[in-house]
């Protein structure tokens, strides 16, 4: 698959090296590709693999957003004409906002993207060893039923278990595993390698 990653922090950076290990072909999409300090990401992924977001997105067929959450909406207003048709995996949590999700901001900027909200409910450490105690870490997500697919191979190509748990009104429901995560992993100081599993009979 061809993947544009817009933003490169520490979730798009994890979740980029192991596509790329999948054998995906991958993007990053960066205000200035220029900027010295992606230097190491030229390095790895060559000079076609950093570009403007612009450039990513038009050279993708799936776009993931791991930008900070309260950036979502100017990339929305900016390229929610590129964003149409493609699968757009929102990885963001806006804690400035009512809602740490994004549905409604890209839905009105981009009405004829396919929605998936997934990544969203972990720690990075937990994407860049998706293994706790010899058990699997599970991840929770929701989407358009038409872009459940291709989030569940990305979510298994990272080696995580992918538990779908409904279109995107089901997006609060996500919000409220990272709030989970959130209170535990900070708030109680149980570390970010924390993570959950879906047991059942």
């Amino acid at each position: 698959m061809n993947i544009a990653v817009i933003g490169a922090g520490n979730i798009g950076k994890t979740l980029g090296e192991k596509w790329v290990a999948a054998g995906h072909t991958l993007r990053f999409g960066v205000r200035n590709p220029a900027d010295p300090k992606f230097d190491t990401l030229r390095q790895r992924f060559g000079v076609a693999g950093v570009l403007s977001v612009a450039e990513a997105i038009d050279a993708a067929e799936i776009v993931v957003l791991a930008v900070p959450g309260a950036a979502v909406a100017e990339i929305a207003a900016e390229h929610g004409a590129r964003l149409a048709g493609k699968i757009v995996i929102d990885t963001t949590n806006n804690g400035r906002a009512a809602t740490l999700h994004n549905v409604d901001i890209l839905s009105a900027a981009a009405p004829d993207a396919i929605q998936a909200r997934a990544f969203s409910t972990l720690g990075w450490e937990n994407f860049a060893t998706p293994v706790l105690g010899g058990t699997q870490i599970d991840l929770f997500y929701c989407g358009d039923p038409r872009a459940r697919a291709t989030t569940d191979r990305l979510i298994a190509d990272i080696g995580l278990r992918p538990i779908y748990i409904g279109g995107l009104d089901a997006a609060a429901t996500v919000d409220g595993v990272a709030r989970l995560w959130f209170a535990l992993a900070l708030g109680q100081k149980m570390g970010r390698r924390l993570a959950f599993k879906l047991l059942s009979e």
